[in-house]
């Protein structure tokens, strides 16, 4: 890939917000294992190699298994994931991909059932944050070290 300029550099107030975003993320209530599970699905729905690369590593440095990060994307197809995890990736899936039907009632009332809206509304925050760091790093072809 062609080398881009870096956006840190160029608009570091800009950068610094997303880190700011990123600090709230891991001071709310989400758990270590759901945001690996928001990050890694997001990316992996916006083909973004760089954060895909990051948050797989992070998500092994944090007791995640190798058999379930190999089948995040299949989580429909396996008992691997409890029904909240499922919950998660769904919830994830539809904001990721909001302008193909927006998220539906189904899988917010689940969620809300599940975690509560301050849970929710945390776990809405966190995909916000990871796909925008997916089109901060595709677009500008952050290298994967």
């Amino acid at each position: 890939m062609k080398k881009r300029f870096n956006l840190a550099e160029l608009q570091p107030k800009a950068y610094k917000a997303m880190l700011g975003f990123e600090a709230y993320l891991q001071s709310s209530d989400l758990s270590k294992q759901h945001i690996n599970l928001i990050k890694i699905r997001a990316s992996q729905i916006n083909n973004c190699a760089y954060c895909l690369n990051m948050h797989t590593e992070e998500a092994l440095k944090n007791g995640e298994t190798q058999q379930r990060l190999f089948l995040i994307s299949a989580w429909r197809e396996t008992n691997l994931f409890t029904d909240e995890e499922k919950n998660i990736l769904a919830l994830t899936e539809e904001t990721t991909l909001i302008h193909q039907h927006g998220v539906s009632d189904s899988v917010y009332d689940i969620s809300v059932k599940l975690f509560g809206e301050n849970y929710v509304a945390q776990m809405i925050m966190a995909i916000i944050a990871i796909n925008g760091w997916n089109r901060i790093a595709i677009s500008t072809h952050l290298p994967i070290d």
